[in-house]
C-alpha cells in the first residue's frame, strides 16, 4: 500500500501507519488554563494557578471586561510540547476596544507562563483557554496523510482540518468537522 495523502493513494511509496488515541478531549474554554487576568497598568507574567490541557492541543486568549480598556496587544504563551520540548506561541492581537478571541496554533501539552503586555486601562481583562486543534504525536513529512478520524467511535464523514510540519510536532494537529465532546479521539494516519 502506498502513502495516503489527502485522502489520495500514492503508489509505491514507503510509509508506517498508525492509529493513534489522541485522548477525550472536552470542548474548548476560554478559561479553561487560565481564569481571567484583570490588568494592573503593567506587563504581567503569570505562571500560577495554570491548567494544563487534558491533551495536547492549541489555546486561545480571550479579552474582556471594560471594552475601552482593551489594547490590541498580543498575549505570549510558553510550555511543551508532546515531546516535553520547551515551546513558544505568540498569539494574534486582540481588537482594540471589542472582547474577543485570539486562536493559537501550536499544540500544547503543558503551559508553564502567560505573558500579557499592559491593556489601556485597569478594567481590562485576559483570560487563556484552549482550542479545537488537536496535536499529533508524530511529525508527518509527507503531508496530509490523515486517512481518517474518529470521534466517540463513530468515523467523521467530513475530512479533518490537518496541519502539518516536517520539524515541528507541536505543529501538527487536526480540527474535527465535528464539536469535541469529551469522547474518545482517534487518527489514522502514515508517515
Amino acid at each position: 500500500m502506498g502513502i495516503i495523502s489527502g485522502g489520495n493513494i500514492i503508489e509505491g511509496a514507503r510509509n508506517a501507519s498508525f492509529n493513534r488515541s489522541l485522548g477525550s478531549p472536552a470542548v474548548g474554554a476560554t478559561t479553561a488554563v487560565h481564569a481571567a487576568v484583570t490588568d494592573n497598568g503593567a506587563p504581567q507574567v503569570v505562571t500560577t494557578g495554570i491548567t494544563n490541557p487534558a491533551v495536547p492541543r492549541n489555546v486561545t486568549a480571550t479579552s474582556g471586561g471594560t471594552a475601552g480598556d482593551i489594547k490590541a496587544l498580543a498575549v505570549t504563551v510558553t510550555g511543551t510540547n508532546v515531546e516535553g520540548v520547551t515551546i513558544t506561541e505568540t498569539l494574534p492581537v486582540f481588537t482594540e476596544n471589542n472582547a474577543t478571541t485570539v486562536v493559537g496554533s501550536k499544540a500544547f501539552a503543558t503551559v508553564t507562563s502567560i505573558s500579557i503586555p499592559a491593556h489601556d486601562g485597569t478594567g481590562a481583562t485576559t483570560a487563556v483557554g484552549t482550542g479545537a486543534k488537536l496535536g499529533l504525536p508524530d511529525r508527518l513529512p509527507n503531508g496530509d496523510t490523515v486517512a481518517s478520524v474518529s470521534l466517540a467511535g463513530v468515523r467523521e464523514t467530513t475530512r479533518p482540518t490537518v496541519v502539518t510540519s516536517p520539524t515541528a510536532v507541536e505543529s501538527n494537529t487536526v480540527t474535527l468537522s465535528s464539536t469535541l465532546n469529551g469522547s474518545a479521539v482517534r487518527v489514522e494516519y502514515s508517515r
